[in-house]
């Protein structure tokens, strides 16, 4: 399994464009190409797509964590250019002009894909995505509103969590990431100082352009 960091307020490459906002690309056996989240802005996304050779066409799933601009802004612009692309939407968020293509509004736990898992909109408002791997589950989060820890526990309904990708806002419970030996703290995350300093051997930094693969 793949996944390149697509958008984020950092950036590997100069070639790059950094910006407030995330959005990544999920590549599993298991699956067509998801791309979870889109970002704040779709010439960004749509830019760093074709830097980092992605074509926006080839992705079959739209998962978005939740409807604020800094991760669902892109999603007009790709859709675009991608016809056929289903969408995994929370609950709330609103489908007006979103038409031509699967849509599943999602409130519960639902298996989108074999391996590939939503927890749920969590507090009403945000879903997280969770890929079964070789090594255990891997969560990727937007903004993590829902709470860092609230997300690890539903996410473990599917199985053991080995590591966690994405904006974790606010989160300073710190003792809720001990023992996963992966964590990847990007966009919103207020304290990935401290997060990288208290995990320094199981923290990767996260940038556009990072790629992971388990």
């Amino acid at each position: 399994m793949k996944i390149t960091i697509v958008y984020d307020n950092e950036v590997k490459q100069p070639e790059l464009k950094a910006d407030w906002g995330f959005s990544s690309l999920i590549e599993t056996q298991d699956a067509p190409p998801i791309l979870f989240d889109t970002g704040a802005d779709g010439s960004i996304l749509l830019h760093n797509m074709s830097q980092l050779k992605i074509d926006p066409s080839s992705i079959g799933i739209v998962v978005i964590s939740h409807p604020h601009w800094d991760h669902s802004g892109g999603l007009e612009d790709l859709l675009k250019v991608n016809k056929d692309a289903e969408l995994c939407l929370p609950q709330s968020f609103p489908t007006e002009g979103i038409s031509g293509r699967k849509i599943t509004l999602i409130k519960e736990p639902l298996q989108i894909r074999k391996n590939i898992f939503s927890t749920g909109e969590l507090d009403g408002i945000e879903q997280s995505l969770v890929v079964n791997t070789d090594k255990g589950l891997l969560v990727l989060v937007g903004c993590s509103h829902p709470g860092v820890g609230n997300i690890l526990d539903a996410a473990s309904r599917f199985g053991q969590v080995y590591g966690i990708i994405g904006g974790f806002h606010g989160f300073d419970d710190f003792k809720r990431l001990e023992g996963l030996p992966f964590i990847c703290p990007c966009h919103c995350t207020a304290h990935k100082a401290e997060v990288k300093r208290l995990f320094a051997a199981q923290c990767m930094d996260c940038s556009a352009g990072v790629v992971i693969e388990l």
